[in-house]
């Protein structure tokens, strides 16, 4: 138990230990709370008094910088005025530069559009009279085309089938003759009068360069008929036949000169290739006559190069035939002699095997004897008189007295 007295009436009472504690408990509670109570209190005004000051602090160094600032900005707009200045002065030199520049570029190209309206003007001039040329010259192609056309109509209105066809070989032969002296000096173009074979063309074109390596060869057909012929003819009836004579005539063209089916568009247009049914053939009209020889002996005369390679590679082969066929009779002959030779030789060998196997007999023969004459003396050489005596009793005296005789033999001497 505790004792206390109270500070007020000086009466003194006792509690217990529970009772204390919570008296005590209470005091410092109080005076906690009112000590606490008293620090925040200074706190909020310590927090009060630092926030005015750092407000006031910021206040300063914001109206610091802010003047700076404001000097810094009065500096920059200076500088910016000057700038401004400077950049409208050149800006009004670049605009006259530029105005300047632009007329000059004007006035250079309405110079050149000048020149070009010009030129062009002298194109169109030039042209319209190219023109004009050109189309008289068409029309007069035209209009000699048609006198042709005419000309060969009024030819099969007057002529027989016959006298057409030989007309038509005439003008080829004809047409080719003008440039013979020209462009075919050294040219082959004749009829082809051979018919051993049973049949043969009309014509025949060949040239050979001077080494008499062959160009180029053609078998042409030159075919027509009377606008009055009762059985009108096509030209896919003769593609056969022509393909035939160049075959056996060994020509590498066949070309069929032809004014049959005369409304044909095909065959009016141009050269008409027909490889497709005939290897190497073509079907021209009469005005097509020269130019396809022409075409045809351009493009052989650029692969002339390969013919020439191509017959010196058959030279070649030639020589190699020749040379394979000596090799081949060496071949042979060696191939004889060697068995000849390989014959004689086994029979050799065979002899001379059947020569080791009777050496080889006498070998082991006298390896035999050999080994019964060294037998016989190892046995010659185990021979003693001891073995000799063994179980013989009258040869053992003999051989001692013997022995004794020799003894004293050798004594005395």
């Amino acid at each position: 138990m505790n004792e206390i007295k109270c500070p007020k009436c000086g009466q003194a009472f006792t509690i217990d230990e529970a009772g204390y504690a919570d008296i005590l408990r209470q005091v410092r509670n109080t005076e906690f709370q009112k000590d606490l109570t008293e620090r925040l209190n200074q706190f909020e005004k310590g927090k009060i008094d630092a926030v005015k000051l750092a407000e006031a602090n910021l206040r300063n160094s914001v109206q610091k910088e802010l003047t700076e600032k404001e000097t810094e900005l009065a500096k920059i707009k200076v500088e910016a005025n000057k700038i401004i200045m400077e950049l409208k002065a050149k800006n009004a030199q670049i605009e006259t530069e530029k105005k300047l520049a632009v007329s000059e570029a004007v006035n250079k190209v309405e110079q050149e559009r000048n020149k070009l309206q010009m030129e062009i003007s002298n194109k169109d001039t030039e042209k319209k009279l190219i023109e004009a040329n050109l189309k008289e010259k068409y029309n007069n192609e035209l209009k000699s085309k048609d006198e042709q056309i005419a000309f060969y109509k009024d030819l099969k209105a007057r002529q027989s089938t016959k006298m057409v066809g030989e007309t038509l070989e005439q003008h080829c032969e004809i047409e080719f003759n003008k440039l013979r002296a020209i462009g075919f000096q050294t040219a082959y173009f004749e009829k082809d009068n051979d018919s051993k074979t049973g049949s043969k063309g009309d014509y025949i074109f060949r040239e050979n360069d001077e080494n008499d390596t062959e160009i180029i060869s053609i078998m042409f057909e030159m075919k027509n008929e009377s606008d009055t012929t009762a059985t009108k003819h096509k030209n896919e009836d003769f593609f056969k036949e022509l393909d035939k004579d160049r075959t056996e005539k060994k020509c590498e063209y066949a070309v069929l000169v032809s004014l049959l089916e005369s409304d044909n568009d095909l065959y009016n247009n141009g050269i008409v290739d027909v490889s497709h049914k005939y290897p190497k053939m073509y079907v021209v009209r009469p005005q097509f006559f020269i130019p396809i020889i022409t075409l045809l002996r351009n493009a052989a005369l650029n692969s002339l190069k390969y013919k020439k390679e191509l017959a010196h590679i058959k030279s070649q082969n030639i020589d190699v035939t020749k040379f394979e066929e000596k090799l081949n009779d060496f071949k042979n002959g060696f191939e004889r002699n060697y068995r000849l030779a390989s014959e004689r030789f086994a029979d050799a060998i065979k002899n001379i095997d059947n020569s080791i196997a009777q050496l080889q007999k006498i070998k082991e023969n006298l390896l035999s004897s050999e080994n019964n004459l060294r037998l016989a003396n190892d046995k010659a050489e185990d021979l003693t008189i001891k073995k000799l005596t063994r179980d013989n009793p009258t040869m053992a005296e003999k051989f001692a007295d013997l022995k004794t005789d020799l003894k004293i033999e050798l004594k005395n001497e």
